[in-house]
């Protein structure tokens, strides 16, 4: 082994604790370093619940190879043929789910036209709750919950440039150069995230809060790297990150409120101002530059461009319909 590989070997967070059969036979594979998973896992894939923690969890490690990887697994295990044929299984389970679950055939122009206009019921809303009602602990595990997307923010967007041209490249690259932070490290979104964090006093370490994570959030971030990951699926992608440059300005207004109602500290104030102003403008470019570019050239895409937008509000749906079920109660929408 050489000295970078090894060096390597030791980054990234520690593996997750299992979730059931599934994610033990991943997790096994993964700290054991040489053998893909044990026999019998393709069955389990086809036994578990689509949107469950078990199949969810063993989603999400397999796709953290592509991203920072965990410690003591090589990086080499990024491409090992038998981790990649299970990871298709879990994707071909969980693509399956939500094509069942989610309606087809609606046009974009519909689809982003109900987006652009904010529900007047608000009441499943996690932002209007947070604004009007949320305690800090509250906004401290919604942050948390967060993290696992916010810290690797725009990662799993990046995978469709080398698949766009054109217009829909060029807007995709412009939006993306800011969410980068401009070239200036300090204001990457992912470092403003961590800041945030550091305010509410939480461990800001990549991948530190997914134990907590149930599987409704799991899947959220799941779903990116999904569509990040296939070529075939970039049209998906394109709606996924349409719908949340659409939703981010005024849901980053409900959040910046309830983050100075609760008195959360300047960083998690500014990360969201910063959402506030900049997907406002990335908004117009998302829809008529990337959007509109990507079916210029492509036009067939346009069914999966819906798909991956209403996709992503049945899933940011189903989350917070758990955090607010739990925090109605009283109760930690965390897992224990």
């Amino acid at each position: 082994m050489t000295t970078s590989t090894a060096a390597a070997v030791q980054a990234g967070p520690a593996l997750p604790r299992p979730r059931g059969a599934l994610s033990r036979t991943v997790t096994a594979a993964l700290a054991d370093g040489t053998r893909g998973p044990a026999p019998g896992a393709g069955a389990l894939a086809a036994a578990a619940d689509p949107y469950g923690d078990d199949l969810q969890l063993a989603l999400y490690l397999l796709y953290e190879l592509h991203y920072r990887g965990f410690a003591g697994v090589p990086d080499d295990r990024e491409w090992d043929p038998d981790l990649l044929a299970l990871r298709a299984l879990l994707e071909d389970r969980f693509l399956a789910a939500l094509r069942r679950d989610v309606p087809a055939g609606r046009p974009v122009p519909e689809v982003f036209a109900e987006l652009l206009v904010e529900p007047v019921d608000t009441s499943g809303s996690v932002g209007h709750y947070l604004r009007r009602h949320g305690e800090p602990w509250q906004v401290r595990e919604y942050a948390a919950l967060r993290s696992l997307y916010h810290l690797k923010e725009a990662d799993p967007h990046a995978w469709v440039l080398p698949r766009l041209h054109g217009r829909a490249k060029a807007a995709m690259a412009a939006i993306e150069y800011d969410e980068f932070g401009a070239g200036r490290a300090e204001n990457v979104h992912a470092r403003l995230f961590a800041d945030l964090m550091d305010d509410l006093g939480l461990d800001h370490a990549y991948g530190r809060y997914v134990d907590r994570a149930p599987a409704a959030v799991l899947a959220t971030v799941n779903l990116m790297s999904l569509f990040g990951l296939h070529r075939e699926l970039r049209g998906a992608l394109v709606g996924h990150f349409a719908w949340v440059e659409v939703t981010s300005s005024p849901g980053s207004r409900h959040l910046a409120a309830a983050m100075r109602r609760t008195g959360a500290g300047p960083a998690a104030e500014r990360f969201y101002d910063e959402h506030v102003t900049a997907d406002a403008v990335h908004e117009q470019i998302v829809r008529r530059e990337v959007v509109g570019g990507l079916l210029a050239d492509e036009p067939a895409l346009a069914p999966d461009v819906a798909f991956g937008a209403d996709a992503t509000t049945f899933l940011e749906d189903r989350l917070a319909a758990r955090l607010l079920s739990a925090w109605r109660e009283g109760a930690s929408a965390l897992r224990e």
